[in-house]
């Protein structure tokens, strides 16, 4: 069964500006599972996408992005979101469920944790740069590294592994 709840899509302030989008909206959905929080990061010296789950905490990379990617942004986050998912052995009928039945919508990003916890992410991501391929978009490797660190997120109290909060997330969907 498809979620009929659209992906929200938080942009942070720094990628509102690259992104020249002047004002969005608050975030509509108090219930983080569909939310996600992006930030443009640069990762050897070029513009990547850093996208959090805000409930889990798990997070994705798109490396090198072009000037079209960003033009069409939410697909590519779809795109990205699907890759990195098969890549971490989702299956393809959790990967639908997830992604929902409606385009993405852009909003403000989901609040000061959310945020806190997608900087953590941004400094784990600094961590594992070794782990880059500058050879792909999607980052599978470096998304391992990351989503198997114990830390923390604003969907569950103490330490755990995100990929593992977004599979029990998932199997409760």
């Amino acid at each position: 069964m498809k979620s009929l709840k659209p992906i929200e899509l938080g942009l942070t302030i720094p990628l509102q500006r690259y992104l020249y989008i002047k004002a969005l909206p608050y975030p509509r959905e108090p219930n983080r599972r569909f939310c996600w929080d992006l930030h443009a990061i640069p990762l050897r010296g070029r513009p990547s996408l850093l996208a959090v789950h805000c409930h889990t905490r798990y997070t994705f990379v798109l490396y090198d992005l072009n000037y079209l990617d960003w033009v069409r942004l939410p697909d590519v986050f779809l795109d990205g979101l699907r890759l990195s998912l098969s890549a971490a052995g989702f299956a393809a009928e959790t990967t639908k469920e997830l992604c929902g039945s409606n385009p993405p919508l852009f909003t403000r990003t989901h609040g000061r944790r959310e945020v806190a916890f997608l900087n953590c992410a941004w400094e784990d991501v600094i961590t594992a740069e070794l782990a880059l391929d500058e050879s792909s978009q999607s980052q599978p490797l470096l998304e391992q590294i990351i989503n198997a660190k114990p830390s923390r997120c604003a969907g569950a109290e103490g330490l755990g592994m995100a990929a593992e909060r977004l599979a029990d997330m998932l199997s409760q969907i």
